[in-house]
């Protein structure tokens, strides 16, 4: 059974046809790399995904059940979460606030209850354990690198166990290094259950670390194929349209 099953997904803003007819499905602990041109219809159908707007017609099944998500709270307590491009990362605050931002953990009673800093310092520990990363609860977001910023991100993420992430550029404008860094916490994400839908420009990024490649072209998918079975070339040619389908 698919962990995330779409059905026929399209989406209209007025005149404009930003997704036409999409079908992906998504197995659990399976990387799949969308990609596209600017404007091919990624983000329309990762907001849908997120629940940040209904399509304006088709399914979507999590786990063999339909869902209709009106806001991404829904998405959330159906498992699914997103990193986005920007992170929506607190700059001011250390890498353990930022990972409970919004869900912090208290201790105490009544009007007594208290912030619990140490209980959200040491889960966050775990978290960067278990993403085998080398970032700091302590540490201020501010003078973490790209690939630290990330982790914290997906840490966010991990705290309600999440079986579906959706990643939206993470490897856009860091260090070589960096990426490297990010492209393993995409693998300790599979290897720990967690589906990824991983969205990029970056070519080999998403050959390293995808079971499959979905490729979306001015709102319609003209290709999804099993990594193995394609390469590099054909993608660009799908993306460009210099080839119409696989």
């Amino acid at each position: 059974m698919s962990l995330l099953a779409l059905d026929r997904i399209t989406k209209s803003f007025g005149a404009i046809h930003a997704l036409q007819g999409v079908d992906l499905e998504i197995q659990p602990g399976e990387a799949v790399g969308l990609m596209g041109d600017n404007g091919a219809g990624k983000s329309t159908l990762v907001k849908i995904i997120a629940g940040n707007f209904p399509p304006t017609s088709g399914h979507i099944a999590v786990e063999g059940r339909e869902v209709v998500f009106d806001r991404p709270i829904d998405a959330r307590a159906a498992g699914i979460e997103v990193v986005y491009q920007d992170l929506a990362l607190a700059n001011n605050l250390t890498a353990a606030e930022n990972v409970f931002l919004g869900r912090e953990l208290k201790k105490g009673w009544g009007p007594f209850r208290t912030l619990d800093k140490e209980a959200m310092i040491e889960r966050s520990s775990e978290l960067f354990a278990e993403l085998k990363s080398e970032t700091r609860p302590r540490d201020l977001v501010q003078k973490m690198s790209g690939g630290q910023r990330q982790a914290v991100a997906i840490a966010r993420t991990r705290l309600s166990d999440p079986k579906l992430v959706l990643m939206d550029e993470p490897t856009a404008a860091i260090s070589v290094r960096q990426v490297a860094e990010v492209l393993n916490l995409i693998k300790r994400l599979k290897a720990t259950g967690h589906a990824v839908i991983l969205i990029s420009h970056r070519m080999p990024d998403v050959f390293e670390v995808c079971d499959r490649i979905a490729v979306l072209r001015r709102g319609t998918k003209v290709a999804d194929k099993a990594t193995r079975d394609t390469s590099p070339e054909e993608i660009t040619g799908l993306i460009t349209g210099a080839i119409h389908a696989a």
